[in-house]
């Protein structure tokens, strides 16, 4: 017999008693979901015979659940306290509001034959005997009592098995071939070793050199597919990021000219020049190199994060899993925090509060800090920041975003305000949008700009044909030379990062890490192994050898067990009338089952009913049809219920877990 869990669960309580509390039918009613609607559950919907079965709330449970019936076994109990004259032959024959799996009639002990310890064996020979000598149930007795029960209920959980087990089998060798490469590491390692610690130092270096040359030189035999990384990301840096910053660097032509015009002009002084000054060519172009410095900068410090980066990588490779490594790689965190999202409507919705977060490349933001419900997000390139005029009715501080190739920032809106509660917020968000790349808007006092306004008319006047002729020459030859600087820098600048940089690192890593790490302190200690990784190891040693074995004993089983088809559907549409009138009663629900006349001589083959429905009636058609109760006196001293009286006695919901 295989293993069952059986779960009793209680019946509907309509009305609290005692000291229960009000919504006790909620209360009930909710643990009751918690198994029912499990998928590996089969639900024994228990009625009392002498009650009226329409009103069942197990079979109205099940229903809700189990529409199908697949699931549903109806049982039937207090067969033997049935009135006189009375069976419940129409249910049993699966006649009388069918079901699809039909339903098994039992006979338990009564309370006073627990009180005189009846065991179970006397027991089950007694239900035999009843279903054997009652006239109405002896055609069903090989298909009633608790020993036929048990045979269903372990048919069913035999189905169960043999339709899962193939799956199980897939998930458990899928698993195996997940882990099989570690734990094949494992397999042979011994602590007592002498020589374990030496030869792990000198492995793990070298796979150390073998993984970081792979990335940075784009040969490994892993390729990611879900970002940049590595020597991919070096490049991208070298040729997008950094001439971006190159260009942005190029000054406004009104500016340049006029600086140009103040240079030579001072550089005359009080005498009128009748020559271009070179003077003022070498100023100027002093000023702008030394503007390149900072994008020069900016770009050593980038690739200098990824080549820490990549060594983090290549660490984590060899102490975790591929899962956890696809973890801990990632586009890079700048920051993260609240901000407001000012110039909302108020239409749709008006300013709201979300989690924000900086990457190097993109701006996102979500609806709170567990980053599940994400709202948007918008690439850093091409944004730039600017200060927002803080409002008499806001006591935030607003800065804004906006693209500097006048498109949409975010939906219909040409720029993005963010707000915060203090200065000091806004001013660390902009000093982490900076390493991002997006930089400030050149923003000049509006005083200055009315001077400079009023003093440019003055000075176009003030030019003569002369002054203009040197600042042309000047501003030309500026342009060329800039424009040798800066293919010379974009040449010059990759090529000296990857000599003094990358190469030097790949160089220090293949001759002299090993070297360095004999030199820092004792080896014993330094290859000691940490206790959790001690017991990442005995957990895969374990789970590796339980997948083992759990696919052994599945090779094992037996697939040629014997199997039931599932019953044909029935029209169990009985079940779905509710909500009748008071007062009426439905024509689906019979107080009892049928009354019948004291049976007469047993007839050969057992009695035939023509007029009975059949046992799977049309589903187009009208519902059976339900007996009617004829009335008849009640015995002397057993009080006559009321017509129409609420059903007692039902027994509790019962499910069985496989």
């Amino acid at each position: 017999m295989l293993n069952l869990t059986l779960v009793d669960l209680p019946g509907m309580t309509k009305v609290p008693v005692g000291d229960q509390p009000a919504d006790i039918e909620h209360q009930i009613r909710d643990m009751l979901m918690q198994f029912v609607t499990k998928d590996n559950c089969l639900l024994l919907a228990v009625s009392p015979a002498n009650s009226d079965l329409a009103n069942s709330d197990a079979l109205k449970i099940a229903k809700e659940v189990d529409p199908q019936g697949l699931r549903t076994i109806g049982v039937i109990t207090k067969l033997d306290l049935m009135d006189e004259g009375t069976d419940a032959r129409d249910i049993l024959e699966n006649k009388l509001l069918p079901l699809r799996r039909g339903y098994i009639g039992v006979v338990n002990r009564s309370q006073k034959d627990i009180d005189g310890r009846k065991d179970i064996v006397a027991a089950l020979q007694a239900e035999r005997k009843f279903f054997l000598s009652h006239p109405g149930y002896r055609h069903l007795a090989d298909r009633m009592g608790t020993a036929y029960l048990q045979k269903i209920l372990n048919q069913q959980l035999t189905n169960h098995i043999r339709d899962t087990l193939p799956g199980l089998r897939s998930k458990l060798q899928s698993q195996l071939l997940s882990i099989e490469k570690e734990v094949e590491e494992y397999k042979n390692f011994r602590p007592d070793d002498p020589s374990r610690k030496t030869k792990a130092l000198l492995q793990m270096v070298q796979q150390f050199a073998v993984d970081f040359e792979k990335r940075i030189e784009g040969s490994g035999d892993q390729v990611e597919t879900y970002e940049l990384s590595g020597g991919a990301k070096i490049n991208r840096i070298f040729h997008e990021r950094f001439p971006f910053e190159l260009v942005k660097l190029e000054s406004d032509e009104k500016t340049l000219r006029k600086e140009i015009s103040y240079a030579i002009k001072n550089i005359h002084g009080i005498r009128t020049g009748l020559f271009t000054p070179d003077m003022a060519f070498e100023t100027i172009v002093k000023r702008l190199i030394a503007q390149i410095k900072e994008p020069c900068q900016k770009c050593i410090d980038m690739v200098i994060n990824e080549l820490v980066n990549t060594v983090r990588q290549c660490t984590q490779k060899q102490k975790s899993s591929q899962m956890n490594k696809k973890k801990a790689a990632g586009n890079q965190v700048i920051r993260k925090g609240w901000l407001t999202i000012n110039n909302i409507g108020i239409m749709k919705g008006g300013a709201k509060e979300y989690w924000f977060v900086l990457t190097a490349e993109t701006l996102s933001w979500y609806k709170d800090d567990e980053e599940k419900e994400k709202k948007y997000m918008l690439t850093v390139d091409n944004l730039k920041l600017k200060d927002i005029e803080k409002s008499f009715m806001s006591s935030k501080h607003i800065f804004a975003l906006f693209n500097t190739e006048h498109r949409n920032v975010y939906k219909d809106y040409r720029q993005l305000e963010l707000a915060s509660e203090s200065q000091e917020e806004v001013d660390s968000w902009k000093a982490s949008f900076l390493r991002a790349g997006v930089y400030p808007e050149r923003s000049v006092d509006k005083e200055k700009v009315e001077v400079e306004e009023l003093s440019r008319d003055g000075q176009i006047h003030s030019l003569d044909p002369q002054l203009e002729r040197q600042v042309e020459i000047v501003r030309n030859l500026v342009d060329s030379y800039l424009s040798i600087i800066h293919r010379t820098v974009r040449d010059l600048i990759p090529k000296t990062i990857m000599h003094l940089m990358v190469n030097n690192t790949k160089e220090f890593i293949h001759s002299d890490l090993l070297a360095q790490l004999y030199s820092c302190g004792d080896q014993n200690t330094l290859m000691e192994e940490s206790q959790d990784q001690a017991q990442h190891r005995d957990e895969m040693l374990k789970m590796y050898h339980a997948l083992r074995e759990g696919l052994s004993i599945i090779g094992d089983i037996s697939t040629t067990t014997i199997t039931t088809a599932m019953p044909p559907p029935v029209d169990d549409s009985w079940l779905q009338v509710t909500g009748m009138p008071s007062g009426r009663r439905s024509p689906m629900s019979s107080p009892t089952p049928q009354r019948r006349a004291p049976p007469g001589p047993p007839r050969p083959g057992g009695r035939a009913a023509p007029s009975r429905p059949a046992v799977s009636p049309d589903p187009g058609g009208p519902p059976p049809s339900i007996p009617s109760r004829p009335n008849r006196a009640p015995p002397p001293g057993v009080p006559r219920p009321n017509k129409g009286s609420p059903a007692h006695g039902e027994s509790p919901q019962s499910s069985i877990e496989g």
